[in-house]
């Protein structure tokens, strides 16, 4: 069950033009949790150091495992969902102070990024002119991380939408793409030539992506590989593992553990 997530920082002025960056850490309680869809004039650092999160964006579907952090640019309506037990870091940043992206993506965070944004989320009034060297150091570290490409495109297509809700509600679902066709009113070839112009990717591969997608945000809430491969749909958990490991090169708790080791650097498309 999701719960509304609470906005400890509502009395800070998150696009406040005189703050080139603004860091709020928020603790998530032992329940998901939502931050329903909004916007605002400055970008976003999305930042897990513990649990995942799954940004939402016209455009597709991020994945922010821990230790990893996903740009959102300014202006652009977004959502989060946070697993339990999760520590999150929000950080806005004025258009302009740094030279990041005008599209979402997904940045590996190295170790002295994570404690910059850590020890800004602590600031507190009265260190002024230590907060403005934590600022100046963030704002020329983040644009040096390495870009991952991580994410589920989704199309505004209706068609193409309708079947992206129904598997990011039940990802288990195991209809074929015959049977997918079928109930969006589309031959089969049709359907696949849709899912090929507006993601990029084949139906096989786009279902596998959003596999991938839920399979790390459940294991970094500390869900088990035999829980995440049920949930999933997998016959057996060997059948799971596979599928991960073809993907990302390593079998889950290795990868997880190299996110965790080495400050984002595992993560890979």
């Amino acid at each position: 069950m999701r719960q509304p997530l609470s906005y400890p920082w509502l009395d800070l002025d998150v696009d406040d033009p005189a703050a080139p960056a603004i860091a709020v850490r928020v603790d998530i309680p032992d329940t998901r949790a939502e931050v329903p869809a909004h916007r605002h004039r400055k970008g976003q650092l999305v930042f897990a150091l513990g649990g995942g999160v799954t940004c939402r964006v016209p455009s597709g579907l991020w994945m922010v495992p821990p230790h990893c952090g996903v740009w959102i640019p300014g202006g652009m309506e977004h959502s989060n969902v946070a697993t339990a037990n999760g520590r999150i870091f929000f950080v806005y940043i004025e258009p302009g102070a740094a030279d990041l992206p005008e599209r979402c993506c997904t940045f590996s965070i190295s170790p002295l990024l994570r404690e910059l944004i850590i020890e800004l989320s602590d600031r507190v009034e009265g260190d002024g002119a230590r907060g403005e060297l934590l600022t100046k150091m963030l704002l020329t570290e983040l644009p040096r991380m390495p870009v991952q490409q991580f994410h589920l495109p989704i199309s505004s297509e209706p068609r193409l939408n309708r079947i992206a809700e129904a598997l990011a509600q039940d990802p288990a679902d195991r209809s074929t793409l015959a049977e997918w066709a079928n109930r969006i009113a589309l031959s089969e070839s049709s359907l696949a030539r849709l899912v090929a112009k507006e993601t990029g990717l084949s139906f096989g591969r786009w279902r596998q992506q959003l596999h991938l997608i839920v399979a790390i945000r459940e294991l970094a809430s500390g869900k088990s590989v035999q829980q995440v491969s049920g949930d999933l749909g997998y016959g057996s958990v060997t059948a799971f593992i596979t599928m991960f490991k073809k993907a990302l090169g390593k079998p889950p708790a290795k990868y997880l553990s190299g996110i965790a080791q080495n400050g984002g650097s595992a993560f890979v498309a």
